[in-house]
């Protein structure tokens, strides 16, 4: 049931509130269905009504699951590159999957209807939650529903600034040619051969769909984003390094994004009962940027407390000590601390392929990180972990007005990550 600006004296009573439409209220949706959660009153609060290839996720995981039917490509193999040379990474029993995001939304609509779900075409205002219910205005404060959950995905700063404040930036073109030129069982996760920055670490990759079709693209880790006459030079250097010729290919589509990185804290449960998702849920991995399988682990647990008569309030997304070790990651590389092609270079040449993707997914045990650190530079790390402590120490309550400036620079990966 769509309501376009449905604004008035009766306003809708659901059981669950969805705002923001995105990919983070999508994979809900879809995981509502798949779960035969029923019962629930339901509604999705958002002016655009998502539809179509606006962006790509690229994400690993075991092959079998719910979203391989919606998968575009996938590979049991990635490379990573450097000047040093290449890399052959196996992933089993991994994979590295694409998934575009038209098959997701055309999902969520047919989950949406079966759900009997309303869907409300007028943005989100302020909520006022009493402990009951949640009161949902639109931005001239006028009501729009009341719920007794709401689950919120709309794009937010963190509660306050971060110590290090980095973006994670790119551009991507969808490149088509008429002829075979790209090798579709071979994906380039990282390619460190492109001009790096003066500040923060860039790479190129490539994900083929198929031997004349591929996605490629310019990232980079760094505090700010570039004009974007500087991300089309990076892919046309990029392109010619790894030898495709521009003028026999065609430019289908262009993806750009950004997103942060930052230990600055997301509140995840501003009220009794309302929770957010996505970046705004923490789901943003702060060290690389990457969110995709963290909202799906989001969408799966909000669906099944949901189906087992449980609030729908989902685990937090990285645990608390990836979060630091995410922080300590994100000061060396600001400061300067470790190079980032020797830090990523490490990563994966000191560690089973698997051991850094399970890592960079926050589902590693204790005993596995301490693996991970220890391919880590050791001294440059310890420098960072105690300016990381010095920090915290500093910013405790009481001690705000101690002269100690706070570090950092002025920092929304792949569209999927």
């Amino acid at each position: 049931m769509w309501q376009r600006g449905r604004v008035d004296a009766s306003p809708v009573d659901v059981d669950l509130a969805l705002l923001g439409g995105g990919g983070a209220a999508a994979l809900v949706l879809a995981a509502l269905d798949r779960h035969d959660v029923a019962g629930p009153r339901i509604a999705v609060v958002d002016p655009v009504h998502r539809r179509g290839q606006d962006r790509t996720w690229a994400f690993w995981g075991t092959p079998g699951g719910e979203l391989d039917p919606l998968l575009n490509a996938s590979w049991s193999r990635v490379d990573v590159v450097t000047p040093a040379g290449r890399r052959v990474l196996p992933l089993a029993p991994l994979r590295y999957a694409m998934l575009r995001s038209a098959p997701v939304y055309d999902r969520a609509a047919a989950a949406e209807r079966r759900l009997g779900a309303v869907r409300i075409g007028t943005p989100a205002g302020a909520l006022q939650d009493d402990g009951d219910r949640v009161t949902v205005r639109d931005p001239d404060g006028r009501v729009l529903l009341r719920a007794g959950w709401v689950l919120d995905s709309r794009p937010r700063p963190p509660e306050r600034p971060g110590r290090t404040r980095w973006l994670q930036h790119f551009r991507g073109w969808w490149l088509a040619a008429d002829r075979p030129v790209f090798d579709p069982d071979r994906a380039v996760l990282m390619d460190f051969r492109t001009p790096q920055p003066a500040r923060g670490v860039s790479f190129g990759y490539v994900l083929p769909v198929s031997d004349r079709y591929a996605l490629v693209e310019y990232t980079e880790f760094s505090p700010a984003v570039l004009a974007d006459a500087a991300y089309d030079a990076a892919l046309r250097g990029y392109a010619g390094r790894i030898g495709l010729d521009l003028t026999a290919l065609r430019v289908r589509e262009v993806e750009h994004g950004v997103i942060p990185m930052t230990d600055g804290p997301f509140v995840t449960r501003p009220s009794p009962r309302v929770v957010r998702l996505g970046t705004a849920g923490g789901a943003t991995r702060p060290s690389t940027g990457f969110t995709f399988s963290a909202m799906l682990r989001q969408a799966d647990q909000i669906a099944r407390s949901l189906a087992a008569g449980r609030p729908p309030v989902p685990a937090p997304a990285y645990p608390r000590r990836h979060r630091w070790l995410d922080a300590v990651a994100l000061r060396a590389l600001d400061r300067g601390h470790v190079d980032g092609v020797e830090f990523f270079t490490r990563l994966f040449d000191r560690n089973p392929p698997e051991r850094v993707l399970r890592f960079l997914d926050g589902v590693t045990s204790p005993v596995e990180e301490l693996a991970v650190m220890r391919s880590s530079p050791w001294l440059p790390m310890t420098a960072a972990v105690l300016g990381d402590t010095v920090d915290r120490l500093c910013a405790r309550p009481g001690r705000a007005a101690t002269g100690v400036p706070e570090a950092g620079s002025r920092a929304a990966g792949r569209s999927g990550s």
